[in-house]
């Protein structure tokens, strides 16, 4: 079996399109939308996105939305996984994940805690930029 290969710095791809992601998942009304670069501290991903969905449908069509932006970006949808009631959906798009919670499940599991010491993805727009209507 041959050896992994080390993990190499975080691709600027991978955070711009982390920071997109983002970007989408709040202009889809998705709320405490946070984005962290788990280079170095997860084997599996580069890139760690939450977010707290308003309804089972809302995310899910979040989940959607994000599937079509990661093909776009050539991060295509790896698998999705989501429990019974759909209080949680996790996408992954290979080198970054995204997760989409209802509000008690996610302070429940408290992933932020988990991953706390990573660093910000800066995903937030500039004054400048208009957001989409």
């Amino acid at each position: 079996m041959p050896n992994p290969t080390p993990m190499s710095p975080t691709t600027p791809e991978t955070l711009a399109f982390a920071a997109e992601a983002a970007r989408l998942l709040s202009d889809l009304k998705c709320v405490d939308v946070r984005a962290r670069d788990l280079l170095g501290k997860s084997p599996v991903a580069e890139g760690f996105l939450i977010a707290t969905g308003t309804s089972d449908r809302q995310m899910r069509s979040v989940i959607d939305d994000l599937a079509e932006l990661g093909t776009a970006h050539d991060y295509p949808l790896l698998r999705k996984s989501e429990d019974d009631r759909a209080t949680w959906i996790v996408a992954d798009f290979g080198t970054v994940v995204a997760h989409v919670f209802e509000p008690n499940t996610r302070a429940f599991y408290d992933l932020e805690l988990l991953w706390g010491d990573s660093k910000h993805i800066e995903w937030q727009r500039s004054s400048s930029e208009a957001q989409p209507s």
